[in-house]
């Protein structure tokens, strides 16, 4: 039997422990391209990632309910596109929010692999920066959480990644030296998300700590 979406209602998924664990599968940034561009989104898999990071972190399940729709916009509800798009972006949710909660250290960006160029890379980066940067200020947000993004350490971890989007490679470096760089950048994005996540937990519902609580270990 064909696996069926996580149900997703105007405000975040329908989904319990179960869910997430069945839909928790590895995705990959060139084929989500194809089937974001397949299904008339508008979106780039890395700004797609970074969105949902920063929307998890500001809001959790309402986050991810938000998240959903700003990057189906304009698509056909009804299209089998839709669809099959809408499983992969299951995935990457489940994933994602699981490795977050978690923190865990396999969290990783959403990017190309080794085999495209670090100029596509480095690109998809700065993609994935827009996406984040994009979540933060799209949400609505409180007075005190306006507050909190404006203080240390998240200010600097926007300003940073601010920087970061803009970042393009150097045509005079080595490939090798450009490599490096794009590797340190994408540690400290990598970070800086897990950071952000836990410097906001306060604003998040509880619904995420209800869904992964875990037994006590029996002594």
């Amino acid at each position: 039997m064909a696996r069926q979406p996580i149900k997703w209602d105007h405000s975040g998924p329908d989904i319990t422990n179960q869910d997430l664990r069945m839909s928790e599968k590895s995705v990959n940034h060139n084929e989500l391209e194809i089937l974001l561009s397949r299904c008339g989104s508008r979106r780039n898999p890395g700004e797609v990632h970074g969105l949902l990071c920063s929307c998890l972190a500001v809001a959790g399940i309402d986050g991810a309910g938000e998240w959903l729709v700003q990057v189906l916009e304009a698509t056909d509800p009804n299209s089998a596109a839709r669809a099959e798009c809408e499983l992969m972006l299951d995935d990457l949710y489940a994933t994602t929010w699981r490795q977050l909660v978690e923190r865990q250290s396999e969290f990783q960006l959403l990017l190309p692999d080794d085999m495209d160029s670090t100029a596509a890379r480095a690109e998809a980066m700065g993609r994935w920066c827009e996406g984040f940067l994009n979540g933060l200020i799209s949400h609505k947000k409180s007075e005190e959480l306006k507050d909190r993004l404006v203080a240390e350490p998240l200010a600097d971890i926007i300003s940073d990644i601010v920087e970061i989007a803009r970042a393009t490679t150097d045509e005079d470096a080595e490939a090798e030296e450009e490599e490096n760089a794009y590797t340190e950048l994408v540690e400290y994005l990598r970070v800086a998300a897990q950071l952000a996540y836990e410097e906001l937990a306060e604003f998040r519902s509880l619904t995420e700590n209800q869904l992964f609580e875990k037994p006590e270990h029996l002594h």
